[in-house]
């Protein structure tokens, strides 16, 4: 008979975790207290209008390996669009094109940085001494900076304001939603030098062409055909402790037994679940009121014509960051989807206010939508988008396993925890939170594991990038 294993969660961390353990000796039952996978991204379905919705837009990048072999595995890689450019405009229709030329990584956006028009001659200088600083220390140097916020690392560097604004911010923001002042320098090197320098592929960009949620549909019959479960609308109430190891989860339904349990949630849902008995006992589990959120704004645009041609925007110098493309509709109608990320000021304003202010940044950042003011729109605030990453976080985030009992570490044997907020190596990233299902069901399992990373160009391990 195989071995239970109660996964607690069906976001990205729970759904990889659950679909290694069908390839074992071992039986998942992934519990998710909605009635759909996906977590935080995901889709839903717009009590105004019926019709299906993005929570936020989620990115893939050609750097997110084992977001990509989560993908192959449910058979939706041909539901992601890949664009090789990235489209930058600070306003009046002016637009720089980002792509790779023919140089080698990590030069390969260096003829493409050259010719941007937002930026002067000046500045790109500084861009440049920095990326080389960025280059040279690989991944090893970045360690020396994880106490310190990226704008220390920036002030290091001589960067000047203007550069950090519209520059190395806009890309910060987007990729770790904190801004410079606040994000982790270790953090925030990573996504340069795995997005943009280790390989010509690593920054492109793919946008699923469907719901998000329809990315996850294949998983349900995947686990069952697999011998596992999944049960939705499943709440879980409590982990069931014996003073020696989790015997079960008492959920709303009653309790499941396990020989193991995989806790693949937020670490303040997490910190909901455990007793103190418990507490005391795991010290993976004494430091998770340490951990902070960050939100993240999206809103949705119905324009009754096509304003926008680019399948996406980087916005600076605007309050907004970046305009998707959704489409036209049969009728003509274009749906936009503006994403502001680290948008802690914007919690607290009215669906009115935050129209009026993004309709504002539209009209300046694409000329057709000049005097044309939205058919409809929909705001959606996540205010737990994502954990916070901010200097020093990386010692407290906890590992899938429990550590050596004693001064050393000490844990509870067959609790393993999943997440994008453990200890991963990444940001709060969907490729973050797969990586951790992998890892605790390795950890479980001994079998399975990390997907390689993108491999490193023979210049850039010249360079000393690896």
């Amino acid at each position: 008979m195989k071995r239970t294993v109660v996964i607690i969660g069906g976001g990205l961390a729970g759904i990889a975790a659950a679909l290694r353990l069908i390839e074992t000796e071992y039986k998942p039952i992934l519990i998710e207290s909605s009635r759909r996978l996906g977590g935080r991204a995901t889709s839903f379905d717009d009590p105004r209008t019926g019709e299906t919705l993005d929570n936020c837009q989620h990115v893939v990048m050609g750097c997110c390996t084992n977001l990509l072999d989560l993908y192959e595995r449910l058979g939706v890689l041909e539901s992601i669009a890949w664009g090789h450019s990235v489209y930058w405009t600070s306003g009046r229709g002016e637009i720089d094109e980002l792509g790779a030329g023919w140089l080698p990584a990590p030069l390969h956006l260096a003829g493409a940085m050259r010719r941007m028009k937002l930026l002067s001659n000046v500045e790109k200088r500084h861009i440049a001494k920095a990326m080389w600083r960025i280059i040279r220390m690989g991944s090893k140097g970045r360690f020396e900076w994880r106490d310190s916020t990226f704008r220390a690392f920036l002030d290091h560097c001589k960067q000047p304001e203007s550069v950090i604004t519209r520059f190395w911010n806009v890309i910060v923001v987007s990729a770790c939603n904190l801004d410079v002042d606040r994000c982790g320098a270790a953090f925030a090197i990573q996504v340069f030098q795995d997005g943009f320098m280790s390989n010509r592929f690593g920054y492109s960009v793919g946008l699923p062409t469907t719901p998000l949620r329809e990315l996850y549909d294949p998983a349900i019959s995947m686990i069952e055909q697999g011998g596992g479960e999944v049960r939705l609308g499943c709440s879980a109430k409590a982990l069931a402790y014996d003073s020696r190891r989790i015997t079960g989860v008492n959920t709303l339904d009653g309790m499941i037994d396990a020989s193991a349990v995989m806790c693949a949630v937020p670490f303040d849902r997490l910190d909901k679940l455990v007793s103190s008995t418990l507490r005391k006992a795991d010290t993976r589990l004494q430091k998770l009121d340490a951990f902070a959120y960050s939100p993240i704004l999206g809103v949705h645009l119905f324009f009754d014509q096509t304003i926008m041609e680019l399948p996406h925007l980087t916005v600076v110098d605007h309050d907004i960051q970046w305009v998707f493309n959704k489409g036209v509709d049969e009728q003509g109608r274009q749906h936009l989807h503006v994403v502001i990320s680290a948008a802690d000021v914007w919690m607290d304003l009215d669906e009115a206010e935050i129209t009026r202010r993004l309709v504002k940044d539209i009209h300046s950042v694409l000329p057709k939508a000049k005097g044309l003011d939205p058919i409809r729109v929909r705001v959606i605030k996540e205010k737990r988008a994502t954990f916070a990453p901010t200097p020093g976080i990386d010692s407290i985030r906890p590992g899938p396993a429990s550590g050596t009992v004693g001064l050393a570490g000490g844990g509870v044997p067959n609790l393993y925890l999943a997440g994008d907020w453990t200890d991963v190596g990444w940001p709060s990233t969907m490729e973050g939170a797969v990586r951790s299902g992998y890892a605790a069901s390795e950890a479980i399992t001994g079998q399975g594991g990390l997907v390689d990373d993108i491999p490193t160009s023979l210049l850039g391990l010249a360079l000393g990038l690896r």
